[in-house]
């Protein structure tokens, strides 16, 4: 199963965030037919590790490992904030940045991954970057639009939240990716 950690705005923070995101370019394509792939709310996340593959019989490891890593962890604040774009052309992806207490929130990505070491699961070792993805318009809406859409988002300042659970998550892939809520454990 495809695995990621991840922590989720609230749903005020997340009809906040939806009134911004009404309003970018790639949604109103979106409206008009064309497959920007804007990510559906219930996906919105802030991932703080991907494990991609796990076998089914290493899910008690990987939920023990997060599980730990949040025992430890304290809750804290963040808000959505600023934004950019990942990538060019066909790979083109849309984001709003994490603002507040991102050394609070790295040093938990930080705390997963190593309890995921001491498992020895796989997790992806880029460092953090942590934003939430709003859209994959790759190509099909013209590149001036996509940057007046990543200065929108830059210019993006949400409410602040409590960061106080850690959840892992199983995604499923596909043209409209699915997640799956494995578990939660609380800061």
């Amino acid at each position: 199963m495809r695995l990621f950690v991840a922590v989720y705005p609230p749903e005020a923070v997340a009809d906040h965030f939806a009134s911004c995101v009404a309003r970018l370019r790639v949604s109103a394509a979106a409206r008009d037919g064309v497959n920007t792939r804007v990510a559906p709310r219930p996906n919105w996340h802030v991932t703080l590790a991907f494990l991609g593959e796990v076998p089914d019989e290493r899910l008690v490891s990987a939920s023990e490992a997060v599980e730990r890593a949040a025992a430890v962890t304290t809750p804290f604040e963040v808000r959505l904030g600023g934004g950019g774009r990942f990538g060019r052309g066909r790979f083109t992806v849309l984001w709003a940045g994490v603002r507040g207490d991102v050394p609070a929130l790295a040093g938990l990505s930080r705390s997963v991954r190593r309890e995921l070491k001491r498992e020895r699961l796989p997790y992806d070792p880029k460092p953090l970057r942590p934003h939430l993805t709003v859209a994959r318009p790759g190509d099909r809406i013209d590149r001036a639009l996509v940057d007046a859409d990543r200065a929108a988002l830059d210019a993006y300042e949400g409410p602040p939240w409590r960061v106080d659970e850690v959840v892992l998550m199983r995604s499923h892939q596909g043209p409209h990716p699915t997640y799956d809520r494995l578990a939660a454990w609380p800061l």
